[in-house]
């Protein structure tokens, strides 16, 4: 393959000798769906995922940043060009937090929870990395990582340098990384404002996050929450049974419209959007990345039939989708 003999002219021996081929993808990811990697790099160290990445970069590569493997879709064809898998895991904890981009998150809050460090409490049960709750803005319960940010690391345009939390454009649940419209770039690690605070108070409001995603979350393999909530005053005060804190925000959940629309249950080969929750699709066993997006559409269809809005996913299509072509009944 042209690229990536491209790319390896760029790497020393050591790292060059450890890209892999045709690695299937489906077992890195949450949802257990995705063909293979052209070119596959498992970045173990900080240094060595900057080394990659600038490489890439350099020889003009594309490249995806594959982490925790959820909030991902990734096509049944697989990814052209190099996946980097990132597993960079070092951790400074403190109130000034330096943590690298492959560190899970929600290991990251029980390392603060130990420090006595509040602000991450968010992060119970959010499955992933670090990286990629900044790449969606990851949140729950009126909390947002952007609001942790005082500064990244990042390699763009084959260097590497640190910038203001401004750089990543964050909004709800997106920033500039989900945008291809934008270079390539990577961030390697990050540093969080965490704030003291007494453990006990830690646990209570971490304790309660916890109660509300095992009560309502599936247990078969699912990339997250897939759509994005609608901000839409009108909209939601055209919903009597929408709750009224949710009314008074202008915040509609995507699960609502959803559930309301008549999608629980609904299922596309082995995808089927949860009965306990109608903003997860579930792979029930057997599904394809195609099945998934294919259900995806139909529940976008029918929320725009009934309500006239559009939902936006939260969840990325990774990969070659050049083929697909739903069939939205």
């Amino acid at each position: 393959m042209r690229a990536g003999e491209t790319l390896s002219s760029y790497l020393p021996p050591s790292l060059r000798s450890a890209l892999l081929t045709n690695e299937p993808l489906w077992r890195y990811t949450t949802l257990r769906v995705g063909g293979p990697a052209d070119l596959y790099f498992r970045a173990r160290h900080v240094e060595d995922l900057a080394a990659i990445t600038i490489a890439a970069q350099r020889s003009d590569t594309p490249y995806f940043l594959l982490g925790g493997g959820s909030n991902v879709c990734i096509s049944d064809r697989g990814v052209r060009g190099l996946v980097a898998h990132n597993l960079c895991q070092g951790c400074e904890i403190g109130p000034l937090t330096v943590v690298d981009t492959g560190y899970p998150f929600m290991r990251l809050f029980l390392k603060a929870l130990q420090a006595q460090l509040g602000g991450l409490e968010f992060a119970v049960g959010i499955p992933g990395t670090v990286g990629g709750a900044l790449v969606s803005n990851a949140g729950a319960y009126r909390q947002n990582i952007c609001d942790l940010v005082v500064s990244l690391e990042v390699v763009e345009g084959g260097e590497r340098r640190t910038v203001g939390p401004e750089w990543m454009e964050f909004s709800y649940r997106d920033s500039r990384l989900r945008h291809p419209g934008h270079p390539p770039a990577t961030i390697l690690r990050v540093a969080l404002k965490l704030e003291p605070k007494p453990r006990s108070q830690i646990l209570q409001r971490a304790r309660e996050n916890q109660r509300q995603r095992i009560y309502k979350q599936p247990w078969y393999p699912s990339a997250g929450s897939f759509f994005k909530n609608v901000n839409d005053r009108d909209l939601a005060a055209r919903l009597p049974d929408l709750p009224a804190p949710m009314r008074e925000a202008g915040v509609v959940p995507a699960g609502f419209l959803s559930a309301a629309a008549g999608c629980k249950g609904l299922t596309v080969g082995g995808a089927q959007i949860s009965r306990r929750h109608a903003n997860f699709v579930i792979n029930r066993g057997g599904a394809t990345a195609t099945d998934i997006r294919t259900l995806a559409e139909i529940v976008r269809e029918r929320v725009r039939a009934k309500f006239g809005v559009t939902l936006e996913e939260e969840v990325l299509y990774i990969g070659d989708w050049s083929g697909f072509r739903p069939v939205v009944t």
